[in-house]
């Protein structure tokens, strides 16, 4: 995936403002697909100048002009043909994951301290997509188990999937970082 198709989403469920998409991708988009305002700025420009979106000034009183972007027909056809192709297996790059095959050559302290960070960082996260799922999905809140009800549909139904599959992840990061402290733990005792 490319930052372009995260970007032609997001105008694809509603026009926006560059600043709007900075917003949007703080506080969703890009938990999954991270970029900074420079990044959605350049990418926006390349992305009119292709004809994939639309951009209208919009005058303000005061202030400067601002500029509205919209998907394009051709942005959604592009859109589309993305959504048609296979996904590439997602592949884990992790320097904890290789630290922790090398324990043996560094202090385990050190590395135990840093895999408590990291514990503490999804648990943090976790908590984060929790809280939306209980703010955004209120219909969601309660049920007997996790899950997604009958009752969401269409972009509301697609928007919660994917938050479950952050909470999914969250969690899952959580419990490993829980049981490598405590096989670690456990393995320095017994070495002593």
């Amino acid at each position: 995936m490319a930052l372009e198709h995260a970007i032609m989403i997001s105008l694809a469920e509603r026009p926006g403002t560059g600043y709007e998409l900075g917003r949007q991708f703080a506080t969703s988009l890009g938990h999954f697909w991270p970029a900074t305002r420079q990044q959605i700025y350049r990418t926006l420009g390349r992305l009119h100048d292709d004809g994939l979106v639309t951009c209208r000034d919009v005058a303000q009183d005061g202030r400067p002009d601002k500029k509205v972007y919209a998907l394009a027909p051709a942005g959604r056809t592009a859109l589309q043909d993305w959504i048609a192709e296979p996904s590439e297996l997602m592949k884990i790059r992790d320097d904890l994951s290789v630290k922790i095959r090398g324990a043996e050559h560094g202090d385990l302290d050190d590395l135990c301290a840093d895999i408590g960070r990291h514990r503490d960082a999804h648990l943090e996260r976790l908590r984060l997509y929790r809280s939306y799922e209980r703010t955004q999905f209120p219909e969601v809140t309660g049920t007997t188990a996790p899950g997604t009800p009958d009752t969401l549909t269409g972009r509301r139904l697609h928007q919660h999937l994917v938050l479950r599959l952050g909470i999914r992840l969250e969690a899952s990061f959580v419990d490993w970082c829980t049981e490598v402290l405590d096989a670690l733990t456990h393995d320095h005792r017994e070495g002593q």
